[in-house]
């Protein structure tokens, strides 16, 4: 089994870009610095600002051809292809693997309200017409060239096609999971020697009313006054935008490049239950079972990727308890109280966090200083556990190490 390095990353959140922009925000930061509370209310949003599309999207039929989430996974995509001195290389882009965590394409809402205003408006003796006039609104209404480039699958084809990865190529779909997977895929390919370098990533966006009608009727979102992470109820998700990209990397060959390692990925699992009551902290205990023998004996910082959403995050914060209690000298960040739930992306956005600590060599200040298990000093970092445990599927965990 070969080892597996990160060798270049790139992030876009509400918290800025790139990863100095994020320690920046991130030790300090307090819970609604970057939310939005009145564009979606009474939802709570974190959005990702304005982005200098041509730095990663030089053309700007690309540009044109997507929409935000699209943009937002193919930027961070590019900012980490070039922070690994990948970009531009036909011969390791013709060679690179391509694994993307995506959700359902994106609507054109201003279509969607044309439509059914006009379905609505008319009389009941008319409905016989309703099906010939939704196809007329649809053949007129959409651009085949923005509908295909919303395609779920095509989010990693935007990628090939802006950047250049000509690899294999691989969609994971199933929220949460999907990133973790993706992320699994990718370590397990170069572990196993099936392939030397992997792009792997996702992307979600927030800001959009369509989103929010998906996860409104599961009673899902936090709506009313802002509440901290770790003390929501069963409706305390706040959705956030993210793109994040990672580029793995065999050790032998980063090494054949010269290219340093950001960090090292010494093991990540995946699994999934039904959710009955401490389903879900069994799988997590499998899980630890086996990362816990690749722990230095040093603390350990954990970058939790819970969701906010009440008895799925108790049950979380309750395992890590745990894991304190056993003798594990840790201390927990819960990133979302200051990025926003990024579903698909949350456990590639902690990841990518995790390696700003590790660059460090500390974690950044208390996000809920409320909460215990956030406020223990743990002194300097070289170890950051990242779990990600999904809203209603679905638990993940990856230990990122120092390279010494």
């Amino acid at each position: 089994m070969r080892d597996v390095w990160i060798t270049g990353c790139g992030l876009v959140s509400a918290l800025g870009e790139g990863k100095a922009q994020h320690w920046a925000r991130l030790d300090g930061a307090a819970a609604g610095e970057a939310v939005d509370s009145t564009s979606f209310a009474p939802f709570h949003v974190y959005p990702i600002g304005p982005l200098e599309l041509d730095r990663h999207i030089p053309r700007r039929g690309d540009q044109r051809a997507m929409g935000p989430l699209m943009q937002y996974g193919t930027y961070a995509a590019g900012m980490a292809l070039q922070a690994a001195g990948v970009a531009g290389d036909e011969d390791l882009l013709s060679r690179m693997h391509l694994l993307a965590a995506s959700g359902g394409g994106e609507r054109d809402v201003e279509l969607d309200e044309q439509i059914l205003a006009t379905l609505c408006g008319g009389e009941a003796s008319q409905a016989a017409l309703n099906e010939a006039t939704l196809n007329e609104q649809l053949m007129n209404g959409l651009r085949p060239t923005l509908f295909l480039a919303q395609l779920p699958n095509l989010f990693a084809g935007n990628i090939s096609i802006v950047h250049g990865v000509s690899g294999s190529s691989r969609t994971f779909m199933g929220e949460e999971s999907a990133g973790v997977d993706a992320v699994r895929i990718g370590f397990e390919r170069i572990a196993a020697g099936q392939g030397d370098l992997v792009l792997v990533g996702s992307a979600f966006n927030a800001s959009r009313w369509d989103t929010h009608l998906i996860y409104q009727p599961g009673g899902l979102l936090l709506s009313g006054p802002m509440r901290g992470l770790w003390d929501r109820p069963r409706d305390g998700i706040c959705l956030g935008s993210a793109g994040a990209f990672l580029v793995l990397e065999a050790r032998d060959h980063a090494v054949r490049r010269g290219v340093a390692p950001l960090a090292r990925l010494s093991a990540i699992q995946s699994d999934r239950c039904g959710r009955t009551a401490g389903a879900a902290a069994s799988n997590a205990a499998r899980q630890w079972a086996t990362v816990r023998p690749k722990l230095r004996d040093s603390a350990l910082a954990v970058l939790s990727g819970a969701c906010g959403s009440g008895p799925i995050t108790r049950e979380e914060r309750g395992f890590l308890q745990d894991l304190a209690g056993w003798g594990v000298d840790l201390t927990v960040r819960g990133t979302a109280g200051v990025l926003g739930h990024s579903v698909e992306a949350a456990f590639l956005t902690n990841l990518i966090l995790a390696i700003s600590c590790l660059e460090r060599r500390k974690l950044f200040a208390p996000l809920a200083p409320e909460e215990p298990l956030e406020v223990r000093d743990v002194g300097a970092v070289d170890q950051v556990l990242v779990t990600g445990w999904g809203h209603r599927r679905g638990e993940g965990m990856a230990l990122l190490q120092t390279v010494e």
